[in-house]
């Protein structure tokens, strides 16, 4: 019979692979961007490599009581810092692989490479009040069984002790699930000028 349980733990280096796995298969509005990009990786080296670099203390990963990461939530206490470290440390080491387009992006690859070489565009003036910001992603099989809000409850504890009052998260507003999910954790959104494909949601870090 097998006893594994789930459970919260920090974020291992070893976890680094499962997590960037973890970050692709949940990348497509929650679904499985597998195969849909030329350099698949070019999504976790946005979204999760430069917390896990960066941030490793704001890094908690779901354990499946094997030892593998099956869920993981990244963040930052100060939105403005990341962005100048990303800029000053991520960026050289990961930039080369993915270069800015010159023009308008001509598909999602070229579009995650702007990103990627535009840091700056996580400073939302809307957004001040709220300085920090996360992400969260689980594998399929481990949603709907409380773990996210156990993962984000270690999260904002953390941002809390850090001293980040509020924290927010922009999310595709296509992913009605996800949305469903924030809003039972107490999340309301936070009104930002065109925000484009995005909802911007905020809450308070207290419990």
């Amino acid at each position: 019979m097998d006893h594994a349980r789930p459970s919260i733990r920090p974020y291992r280096a070893t976890d680094r692979a499962a997590v960037y796995d973890i970050c692709v298969r949940t990348a497509e509005a929650g679904g499985d961007a597998r195969g849909l990009y030329r350099d698949e990786q070019v999504l976790p080296d946005n979204f999760a490599g430069p917390y896990l670099e960066l941030e490793p203390d704001l890094a908690f990963v779901l354990d499946d009581g094997r030892g593998a990461a099956v869920g993981y939530v990244i963040g930052t206490s100060d939105t403005s810092r990341f962005v100048a470290d990303f800029r000053e440390r991520w960026l050289p080491a990961v930039g080369r692989r993915y270069p800015a387009p010159e023009g308008e992006p001509a598909d999602g690859d070229e579009l995650m490479a702007m990103l990627l070489h535009t840091p700056e565009r996580m400073i939302v003036p809307a957004l001040a009040a709220y300085p920090a910001h996360l992400h969260i992603d689980l594998l399929p099989e481990f949603q709907g069984r409380g773990f996210g809000r156990q993962l984000m409850d270690r999260l904002l504890a953390a941002l809390h002790r850090a001293g980040a009052g509020q924290v927010h998260l922009g999310m595709l507003s296509v992913n009605t699930g996800a949305r469903a999910f924030y809003d039972r954790l107490g999340f309301h959104v936070v009104p930002v000028p065109d925000p484009g494909p995005l909802t911007y949601l905020g809450r308070s870090t207290a419990p």
